[in-house]
C-alpha cells in the first residue's frame, strides 16, 4: 500500500515538473466551459488577426492568402513526458478518440472560434487533419493533452476543452499564425520615401525634362551631368550606360561604368571617378552626387522592373536630380514628390524633326526602301522576314533582344554605314531604345506582341500608343541622314488600327512598382524558419500593404529560381541573390547552368574557367543552322550569368577576365552566323517535301496569331527535324509553306525587279542574287 501511495505521489510530482517546465506554453490553456466558450476573451490566443483588428488602426489589413500557408513537418520529443499521460489516467482506446475528434471537428461554435482565431475553414480542416493523424498515431501523447482526452472519453470534460491543444498544434504547423502582426509590419510597403534616409537628409531639386523620341530630352540632361563636379546617370539598357560611359570619357571627364556584368575604372589604380554610368539596378542609394539622371522614367511602372526606377527616384542622394521621359509621368512625378517634400521643375520639349503616318501600308516587300526597318514582335518573324527580304537580293541586319549587345551593335553599325549595301533593317521593338539607327521608315509587320501584367499573367494585346510612340519615334533621327521620318504598317488592315492608337494620347502613370528587399525576406525568415523561399515571398506579397501610389511587382521569375535551387543547401542571403540573377527562364540550357552553378557553389567549389569551358562546349563551333545559333545566343547568357555572379562571390567565380575574352570571341561567331542568318534559316531544314497550301507570299510568320490571340490552323507535313523545329519553336507552318516556296525556285529566275534600281544600286554595293 505504501509503495502504491508512493508511486503516485512520484508520478504527481513528475507530471507538476512537467507543467513548470512547459509553463510559458502552458500557463493560457484552460478549460472551456460550454456556455462561455464564444463570449468571452481567450488568453491562449495571441493572434496577429484577433489584435489587429482591435488595435486603434483605422486602416483594417486585407486578409492573407491562407493557400500560401504550407504547413511545417511537427518535429515532436516524447521523451520527457513519455507514458505520464497513460500512468495518471489510462491508456486512450483509438476508437473512441477519434469519435470524440470528429465531433469535436464537426462542432460550429469550435470552427467559427477557429476562425476568430486566424484559421480560416481552410486552414481549420487541414490543421485537423494534422491533429487527428497526430492524436492516432503518436505512441505517447503529451501529458496534459492525454489527461484532456482521456478525461473527454470518459465523460468527465466537454468536447470544447480540446480547442487550446488543438489550437496549440495549429500553430506549430502554422508558425505564421503566432506572429502575423510582426509580419505585416515587415511587408508594410506604405510609405518607401521613408526607406531612404540618406535621401530624406537633403533638400533635393527634381527637374522634369518631358518630351517625346528625338526631342533632345536626354541630351540636356546629359549636358548638366557632364558639367557637375561628380553624377550618376541610371539607364534601362546596358547599351545606353556603355553610351554615356564613352561619351562623358570622350569629353574629358572620367567616368566608370557599372551594369551588372561589368565594372569598368578609368583610374588605373582602380579608384572610383567622380561620375559613373550604370544601369538603373546597380545605382548606389548611399553614395552622394551633385547631379543624377534618371533616364526613361516611364519605366516605373514596368510590371517587373518598374522597382529600380522607384527607388532610384525616391533613393539618390543627389542635390539635382534630372527626370527624362514622356509627359505622362510629370503629374505622377509631382505627386510622388509629395510624399518627400521635394518640388519638380518641368522643361518640355519639342520633337527636333517632323513625324508623319503614311496613308498606305506597304503590302508587300517588294516596296522596301533604302532605310527602311521592319519591327516585328517574334524572332520567328524576324527569321521569316530577313529570309524573304535575302530572296530578293536584298541584304538587311537583324536585331533581336537577345543577340549579345556587340552583336546588336555590329548590326547597327552595318545598317548606318552609308558604304554598306545593307539598307534594311529587321528588329523587334529592342530598337526602342539604346541604339542610334539611321531610320527613314518605320514599318510595323504586326500589332499585337506578348505582354505579361502585374500578375504574371501572359497574354497577347495590341500594342500601347506609349509603345508605338517609341518605336515610330526612330524614324527620322535628328542625327540621322533622314531630317524627316514616316511610320506605316506591311498589311493595309493594320494601318487604321495604328493610326488609331498613336492618334490617342499616351495613358497617365498611376502606379510605381516596388519590390522586397533581402532584409524584409531575412526577417520574415527569421520568424518562419522551415518556409521556403519562394513561399516566404509570396506570404510577403500576401500580407504586403501598399498605398494608391505603388504596387508590388512581379516575382515570377524569382519564384521560379527559387524552386529550381530550393532542394540546394544555401544560406538565405546566397540563395536570395542568386534568385535576383537576370536571367532567360525560357532558355533550357541558361537554367541548366544556372542549377549547375548553384550546386558547385553550395560545395563550396570554386567555379574556375577550366570547370565552365567543359560545361558550354568551349570552344565553340560556328553555328550551322538557327538551331545552332540559338544555343550560342544561351552559351553567352551564361557566360553573362558567371559574371554577374562574380561580383557578388568574388571568390567562388574567380576567373572574370578569362571569361570576359572568351565571352568577346563568342560574340563575333554569334555576328558570323547572324551576318548569315538566311543560310542558318535554310540550313535548319533542306528537306521539306510536301508544303501546307493557301500561302500568301509575304505572310510573316507571326500572322498566325490574329488580333484576338487565336492561332491559325492547318496541318503541318514535312520531315522529323521539321516537327522537331516546330515544336521547339523556331518554325512555323506558315514559315513552312514560304521557305518552300522560295527553295523550290530556280535560283536563276529569281529577279527583285519590283525593287527600285535607282534605290539600291551604288558603287561598292549593288544587288546580288543569292546563290543557293
Amino acid at each position: 500500500m505504501a509503495a502504491s501511495v508512493n508511486r503516485c505521489v512520484c508520478l504527481f510530482s513528475r507530471l507538476q515538473r512537467y507543467f513548470c517546465s512547459r509553463g510559458a506554453r502552458t500557463s493560457g490553456v484552460a478549460h472551456v466551459c460550454p456556455g462561455a466558450a464564444l463570449s468571452v476573451p481567450h488568453p491562449w490566443t495571441g493572434l496577429g488577426v484577433s489584435s489587429r483588428a482591435r488595435s486603434s488602426d483605422n486602416s483594417s489589413p486585407k486578409p492573407p492568402d491562407t493557400s500560401l500557408f504550407v504547413p511545417v513537418a511537427l518535429k515532436t520529443d516524447s521523451s520527457v513526458d513519455a507514458g505520464v499521460g497513460a500512468e495518471l489516467t489510462q491508456p486512450l482506446d483509438k476508437n473512441e478518440l477519434l469519435k470524440v475528434l470528429n465531433r469535436f471537428y464537426k462542432r460550429k461554435e469550435m470552427q467559427k472560434l477557429a476562425a476568430d482565431n486566424g484559421l480560416d475553414a481552410r486552414l481549420f480542416h487541414q490543421a485537423f487533419i494534422s491533429f487527428r493523424k497526430f492524436v492516432l498515431e503518436m505512441s505517447s501523447l503529451p501529458a496534459d493533452l492525454h489527461i484532456i482526452l482521456s478525461d473527454v472519453c470518459c465523460g468527465a470534460g466537454h468536447i470544447d476543452d480540446v480547442f487550446p491543444y488543438f489550437m496549440r498544434h495549429a500553430k506549430q504547423i502554422f508558425p505564421m499564425l503566432d506572429c502575423m502582426d510582426d509580419l505585416r509590419k515587415i511587408s508594410d510597403l506604405r510609405v518607401p520615401a521613408n526607406w531612404y534616409p540618406e535621401a530624406r537628409a537633403i533638400q533635393r531639386k527634381i527637374i522634369f525634362h518631358a518630351g517625346p523620341t528625338n526631342s533632345g530630352k536626354t541630351y540636356h540632361a546629359i549636358q548638366r551631368y557632364l558639367a557637375a563636379k561628380s553624377g550618376v546617370y541610371c539607364g534601362p539598357l546596358k547599351l545606353l550606360a556603355h553610351e554615356i560611359f564613352e561619351k562623358s570619357n570622350d569629353n574629358g571627364v572620367p567616368c566608370d561604368l557599372v551594369t551588372g556584368e561589368e565594372r569598368t575604372f578609368v583610374d588605373p589604380d582602380g579608384r572610383a571617378s567622380g561620375h559613373v554610368a550604370c544601369t538603373i539596378e546597380m545605382c548606389s542609394v548611399n553614395t552622394p552626387y551633385e547631379v543624377a539622371v534618371i533616364d526613361e522614367i516611364q519605366m516605373i511602372r514596368d510590371p517587373s522592373r518598374g522597382w529600380a526606377w522607384t527607388r532610384a527616384l525616391l533613393g539618390l542622394c543627389a542635390e539635382e536630380i534630372h527626370v527624362c521621359g514622356e509627359t505622362a509621368a510629370i503629374d505622377f512625378v509631382r505627386e510622388l514628390m509629395y510624399s518627400t517634400g521635394e518640388e519638380v521643375e518641368v522643361h518640355n520639349y519639342q520633337r527636333l524633326t517632323p513625324f508623319s503616318i503614311l496613308d498606305q501600308a506597304l503590302d508587300s516587300l517588294d516596296n522596301l526602301r533604302p532605310g527602311d526597318c521592319i519591327v516585328c514582335f517574334s524572332k520567328l518573324d524576324i527569321y521569316s522576314i530577313s529570309r524573304q527580304i535575302e530572296a530578293r537580293g536584298l541584304e538587311c541586319a537583324v536585331i533581336y533582344g537577345s543577340l549579345p549587345p556587340g552583336t546588336k551593335l555590329s548590326q547597327a553599325k552595318k545598317f548606318n554605314d552609308p558604304d554598306d549595301p545593307c539598307k534594311i533593317l529587321v528588329a523587334t521593338d529592342a530598337i526602342g531604345m539604346g541604339l542610334n539607327l539611321s531610320i527613314k521608315r518605320i514599318i510595323f509587320n504586326s500589332l499585337v506582341k506578348p505582354n505579361v501584367n502585374e500578375k504574371g499573367e501572359k497574354h497577347m494585346e495590341t500594342i500601347s500608343t506609349s509603345q508605338a510612340l517609341q518605336i515610330a519615334g526612330r524614324a527620322g533621327r535628328f542625327s540621322s541622314k533622314f531630317k524627316e521620318g514616316a511610320v506605316t504598317t506591311m498589311h493595309r488592315d493594320d494601318l487604321p488600327v495604328l493610326k488609331e492608337i498613336l492618334s490617342q494620347s499616351v495613358e497617365p502613370i498611376t502606379t510605381a512598382g516596388l519590390h522586397p528587399t533581402a532584409e524584409q525576406i531575412e526577417m520574415f525568415a527569421y520568424h518562419l524558419p522551415d518556409a521556403t523561399l519562394s513561399n516566404l515571398v509570396d506570404i510577403f506579397v500576401s500580407l504586403s500593404q501598399v498605398d494608391g501610389l505603388y504596387f508590388v511587382c512581379n516575382i515570377d521569375d524569382f519564384k521560379f529560381l527559387a524552386d529550381m535551387i530550393q532542394h540546394i543547401p544555401l544560406n538565405l542571403r546566397s540563395r536570395y541573390v542568386f534568385c535576383t540573377a537576370p536571367i532567360n527562364k525560357k532558355q533550357p540550357f541558361v537554367c541548366t547552368s544556372f542549377l549547375k552553378f548553384a550546386r558547385q557553389f553550395s560545395r563550396d567549389e570554386p567555379l574556375t574557367f577550366d570547370w565552365v569551358c567543359r560545361h558550354i562546349g568551349w570552344p565553340s563551333l560556328a553555328p550551322k543552322n538557327i538551331k545552332d545559333l540559338v544555343h550560342l545566343e544561351a552559351v553567352h547568357d551564361v557566360l553573362d550569368l558567371y559574371l554577374w555572379l562574380s561580383y557578388r562571390f568574388m571568390d567562388m567565380f574567380p576567373d572574370t577576365i578569362l571569361i570576359r575574352q572568351i565571352q568577346k570571341d563568342l560574340d563575333q561567331i554569334i555576328q558570323e552566323g547572324v551576318r548569315n542568318i538566311t543560310r542558318l534559316i535554310r540550313a535548319s531544314d533542306s528537306s521539306i517535301t510536301d508544303p501546307l497550301q493557301n500561302s500568301k507570299p509575304d505572310q510573316p510568320a507571326a500572322s498566325y496569331v490574329s488580333k484576338r490571340g487565336q492561332r491559325g490552323t492547318g496541318t503541318m507535313m514535312g520531315s522529323s527535324l521539321t516537327s522537331r523545329l516546330v515544336r521547339d519553336g523556331l518554325l512555323t507552318p506558315d514559315m513552312i509553306r514560304q521557305l518552300q516556296k522560295e527553295w523550290s525556285k530556280d535560283s536563276d529566275n529569281t529577279k527583285p525587279s519590283a525593287l527600285d534600281t535607282n534605290y539600291f544600286n551604288n558603287d561598292k554595293g549593288k544587288r546580288r542574287k543569292k546563290k543557293k
